[in-house]
């Protein structure tokens, strides 16, 4: 399957030639809803409406009707990474999944087959401070570097509630080995570590500041020592980096609200927010967004009061909301996910599928990029069987910055193929093992 895509890549590598997209039905999700056609050249989208121009060289798509809408977004994910969670230390800011990115992890094949093109590769939940998070796109076939999402901004990872307090009290799984409790082991020390943190950051901003004008006046000047784990928080608080917050309940909610004015920084992104509900007016002052799921509750405790209203009523309440997958198996029907939110909360269609598109988009400040099918913006699109809020609608085709990643067909035509070639692999193996069997009860 790898082979295929870089064979595939390398084909379009060839020859780019400009492409129509024609007679579809285009969902802009910002512009409205048009029968028309879609011109790509070069990766972007160059013209979009009921009537585009075809140049003499083009490729031509005939749509025939398909439903063609932006690349999901997803916001936040832990898929194509080799480990998630640094979870020795409450503050582990210094890590970054971008350094164990896993290009041939399978879940990114299948999250195209959904329809996914962009996604948060989120680091986990373990710590009151996590590390840094990395926005790639699903360009299935090419190398880590190759996944990452040019220009998208830093997101460094926070968590409140259970999951950081429950590190701190983790019992032994070995009879008579004492387990030195790690802090904090409380809501209210997951707090403390937080606010701390940032005011270890802000000592630090305020050493290099001073180092920096002794140096501009010409005076002899030691610089600080670099301190790879408050480096991010700066940036966190020069507004230079994202913070994304893990979070459910809603006094949680309310208290890293309060941590983000004190500090004067903002969060594009409250993750999982499943009482937003409870206090969507408080979120939607304070300027943040929040990334829900529409229908999980009660798998642990802090989730009991889930709703599967939750993203309706904080999108009434002016709330910048989006839907987040947080599972490999989730996020190949986020469509579906988004329709939901049309029989629970009584969005229009543009509201559903935008809580899977331009929300996230603007949540992870790649908006200007991906998001919506308009002039400008990459070519990533998705072309569905029919309408993608239908519970019956199939993913044919997905398109990155202009290039085929998924094709439903191909996919189908080969799958007999590997597997002949997958039973062929297991007769060698077989075959070897026979031969070496013999060997192996030869005596000393």
């Amino acid at each position: 399957m790898r082979r295929y895509a870089l064979c595939l890549l390398a084909s379009w590598a060839l020859a780019a030639p400009p492409i129509v997209i024609r007679n579809a039905n285009v969902l802009t999700v910002t512009k409205g809803r048009y029968q028309g056609s879609i011109l790509v050249r070069d990766g972007k989208i160059v013209e979009a409406g009921p009537k585009v121009t075809i140049p003499p060289d083009a490729q031509v798509i005939e749509a025939g009707g398909q439903y063609v809408m932006p690349g999901i977004v997803d916001p936040h994910s832990h898929i194509a990474t080799e480990s998630v969670n640094e979870g020795s230390v409450s503050v582990s800011s210094m890590v970054s999944v971008e350094d164990v990115l896993d290009p041939e992890d399978i879940a990114i094949y299948r999250a195209l087959a959904g329809g996914v093109t962009t996604i948060a590769v989120m680091h986990g939940s373990a710590n009151a401070v996590g590390g840094q998070c990395t926005v790639i796109k699903l360009r299935w076939g090419r190398d880590a570097r190759g996944l990452l999402f040019e220009g998208a901004p830093p997101i460094l990872k926070f968590a409140m509630g259970e999951n950081p307090k429950r590190r701190g009290s983790l019992p032994s799984l070995l009879p008579g080995v004492t387990v030195q409790p790690r802090y904090p082991a409380t809501r209210m020390g997951v707090e403390d570590v937080m606010r701390q943190a940032f005011l270890e950051a802000r000592a630090y901003r305020e050493e290099w500041r001073r180092y920096e004008e002794k140096r501009q006046r010409g005076e002899p000047a030691i610089p600080p020592r670099r301190d790879l784990r408050l480096e991010p928080l700066v940036e966190v608080l020069e507004g230079r980096r994202l913070a994304h917050v893990h979070c459910y309940r809603a006094d949680e909610i309310l208290a890293v609200l309060r941590l983000s004015q004190e500090f004067n920084f903002r969060i594009p992104a409250l993750i999982h927010v499943l009482e937003g509900y409870k206090v969507a007016r408080e979120i939607a002052a304070a300027g943040a967004g929040a990334s829900t799921f529409t229908d999980w509750w009660a798998y642990k405790v802090e989730a009991y009061d889930a709703i599967p209203y939750n993203a309706a009523l904080m999108v009434r309440k002016g709330v910048l909301v989006s839907l987040n997958s947080d599972s490999a198996e989730l996020m190949r029907h986020m469509n579906q996910e988004a329709a939901k939110t049309i029989k629970y909360g009584g969005l229009s269609e543009d509201e559903a599928l935008a809580l899977i598109t331009i929300n996230p988009a603007r949540q992870l400040g790649v908006d200007k990029r991906v998001g919506s099918i308009e002039p400008g913006k990459d070519a990533d699109l998705v072309f569905f069987d029919r309408h993608p809020l239908s519970n019956y609608a199939k993913v044919l085709r997905v398109m990155i910055e202009g290039q085929i990643y998924f094709d439903r067909d191909r996919d189908m035509s080969r799958r007999a193929e590997l597997e002949a070639r997958k039973k062929a692999l297991l007769e060698r193996a077989r075959e070897r093992e026979k031969k070496q069997a013999p060997a192996r009860r030869r005596p000393a």
